[in-house]
């Protein structure tokens, strides 16, 4: 007992001495902090890389943490290969395609069957690419490969999941009115790349009906193929025996017969003007206010970039939530956006929603704030913001083994190059306030800009009493129709 006691004294005595030593360490003011610099290399791309028999490319990272795989396949090919008439093919095949069964499994037996695995197994298709995702414990994992090998080749799509899936999306598709941010977001689309792009065929009540089981199957096939994937595999695996797995698996798909169609790119100019869709049930409106973007690799991609989130993506730091909502009161939220993708262009899009009788006024102040952007460098403060805003999250894309490999993967089914990663932030902390006052005024043009207002059109045209903004100070307007939800043909009154 009385060793006890003794060591109980020296240890307070050194956890006393040890905290003394702290506070003396600690400044007295929050602004004396100091902290030391951020530290982060950049896995290396090349070092996770194999090939399998087939030429398939691998990007594998051990990850002992968990006693978990996780085995990603993607692929090129999505919503822009559906034929015409069978619009929600992707969307239909990426949600049935698990559900449904697959080899000799029912559906019902193969949810059992994960389920005894504690394995969790995902499939997706988007716009462009698509994946199929098993998640495993290190020993049952050659046996969940027979079965992720039959959900990758032989699908089921079994009847009542199918009628499901079907139903389920139709049911959705009823509520597309119900929300100013779908409408919104549908109509963007519209007039940014055009009606006819691939983008905005949409699916319909007719076309979610000429969709197939076989048709999904069909659609499986032509994608899940050798010369057309890239594997991403991550967890607590050794590689030598996964490289072994994977070449008595996945090397053996049939070979791509033919190289997929490119990507279409968008080819119609939506003229400047104030395009408005009437919904009078609300007493907010949805503004819009931008133009076709640019491609991953323009050459003022990171001024604008950074020119962007000074305008609007920051928080309550970025100019248009400091004036539009914090200044004004006009808005619960303001931003900005402008995103640069692989494969097509994107959008510059300014965005909020306010008052019908102040969207006229707000958009003023956007056009303000645009005009300054164009005009004069950001300050000092600003810049150094939003740079330590890029800067300090980018380690934030590599916080996982599963996130590397996954990123890396999807590099080389996009064609990005790995160096984007590796020259990221160098290319940030490089940009100077007169890089991005001469992008923003050469890259971000309001005189192509569309404006997009969703609201009560009556109320929205009025203005407020206070301020002597209109929505034809923007441009000539035109009013679109509402689209029937499930045919997407304008409703007529």
């Amino acid at each position: 007992m009385r060793r006890l006691t003794i060591l109980s004294v020296v240890v307070l005595a050194l956890t006393v001495a040890a905290a003394t030593a702290s506070a003396a360490d600690i400044p007295d003011r929050p602004e004396k902090l100091v902290y030391p610099d951020l530290t982060f290399e950049v896995p290396e791309a090349d070092s996770l890389r194999f090939e399998l028999a087939d030429g398939t490319p691998v990007y594998a990272m051990k990850d002992s943490e968990f006693p978990l795989v996780n085995i990603t396949v993607f692929f090129h090919g999505g919503r822009y290969l559906e034929p015409d008439g069978k619009a929600g093919l992707a969307a239909i095949t990426g949600d049935a395609w698990r559900s449904g069964g697959a080899g000799e499994y029912s559906a019902q037996n193969l949810d059992e069957e994960l389920d005894f695995l504690a394995a969790n197994l995902s499939t997706s298709v988007g716009d462009v690419t698509g994946s199929v995702s098993l998640n495993i414990l290190p020993k049952d994992l050659d046996k969940a490969m027979a079965i992720f090998m039959d959900v990758l080749t032989k699908p089921r799509f079994q009847e009542d999941r199918f009628a499901k899936t079907k139903d389920n999306m139709l049911q959705a598709m009823k509520q597309r009115n119900d929300d100013t941010a779908d409408i919104e977001a549908r109509e963007w689309d519209r007039l940014i790349y055009g009606d006819s792009y691939w983008m905005n065929r949409l699916a319909t009540k007719a076309s979610v009906d000429a969709i197939t089981a076989d048709d999904c199957k069909k659609f499986v096939s032509s994608l899940v193929r050798s010369g057309n994937l890239v594997i991403a595999i991550a967890g607590d695996f050794e590689q030598a025996e996964v490289e072994a797995l994977l070449n008595r698996t996945i090397a053996t798909l049939p070979k791509l017969e033919k190289a997929l169609p490119a990507i279409p790119q968008p080819t119609v100019a939506t003229a400047k003007g104030v395009y408005v869709i009437n919904k009078a049930d609300v007493n907010q409106g949805r503004v819009s206010i931008g133009h076709l973007g640019y491609k991953l690799g323009a050459p003022d991609q990171f001024p604008l970039m950074l020119g962007t989130d000074i305008l609007g993506g920051g928080g309550f730091t970025a100019r248009m939530m400091k004036t539009i909502r914090s200044d004004e009161g006009l808005a619960y939220s303001a931003y900005a956006s402008l995103n640069f993708p692989v494969t097509m262009p994107g959008t510059f899009q300014a965005y909020y929603q306010s008052k019908s009788s102040t969207c006229a006024f707000a958009a003023e102040i956007f056009f303000d704030l645009l005009k300054d952007m164009r005009t004069a460098p950001p300050t000092d403060e600003e810049l150094r913001t939003a740079k330590a805003s890029f800067i300090e999250t980018f380690p934030r894309r590599f916080a996982s083994a599963g996130q590397v490999v996954g990123l890396y993967a999807t590099d080389e089914l996009l064609g990005r190059p790995h160096s984007y990663w590796t020259d990221y932030r160098d290319k940030v902390a490089a940009v100077t306030g007169s890089d991005i006052e001469k992008a923003m005024a050469a890259d971000l043009d309001p005189n192509k800009m569309i404006v997009l207002v969703v609201g009560n059109i009556e109320e929205i045209m009025k203005g407020h009493p206070e301020h002597e903004a209109k929505l034809s100070d923007f441009g000539e307007i035109t009013e679109l129709p509402l689209r029937d939800p499930m045919t997407l043909e304008p409703i007529t009154e």
